[in-house]
């Protein structure tokens, strides 16, 4: 792949690559930062490139530059507190709005697997095959957990909002 068929895949998706980031990272300067080291390290690998599928290709670059971005801020984060007295810096953090008041702390309550499953086929629009081949797992696979992970997040969304079960679902007694 030449510079200007990079400059043409890096316009086309570079905004996909930086809303990955940003709906997995703490603020815009982080996706930033993955959206940045995900092209140069496409970049460098740009003869690896495939000619179909290449925003698949660049998430799952991201994927790895996001889990790496995770340890250098874990291992900052270890030092940091070595550094800091009893009096730690305020943080700042965005308000949600209204609609997501909801969604957020029943996305969180979930585990990790089923959160990043809902993300890539909700907000990342990718299909099952997609999704399967990012992940490295069968099709099948990835259809039942994301039911399963869907129904847990119904049942997180009732749960926050204090509403019956769904129809057809039995309530559980103690």
């Amino acid at each position: 792949m030449d510079e200007e068929q990079f400059s043409v895949l890096f316009a086309a998706q570079f905004p996909d690559v930086w809303r990955f980031a940003r709906r997995r990272t703490g603020s815009g300067s982080d996706a930033d930062d993955i959206a940045a080291e995900t092209f140069a390290v496409a970049w460098r690998r740009r003869d690896d490139i495939p000619a179909t599928d290449a925003r698949l290709w660049l998430f799952g670059i991201a994927r790895f530059v996001l889990a790496n971005h995770a340890r250098q801020g874990q291992r900052r984060d270890r030092l940091h507190l070595r550094l800091v007295s009893t009096d730690p810096p305020p943080s700042a953090y965005e308000q949600p709005a209204p609609a997501q008041e909801e969604l957020w702390p029943a996305l969180a309550a979930l585990d990790g697997d089923d959160r990043e499953l809902l993300l890539l086929r909700a907000w990342d629009g990718l299909g099952i095959a997609e999704i399967a081949t990012l992940l490295g797992i069968d099709r099948a696979t990835v259809s039942s957990r994301l039911h399963k992970a869907r129904l847990r997040l119904d049942r997180q969304l009732r749960k926050h909002r204090g509403s019956a079960p769904a129809l057809g679902e039995r309530r559980r007694y103690a």
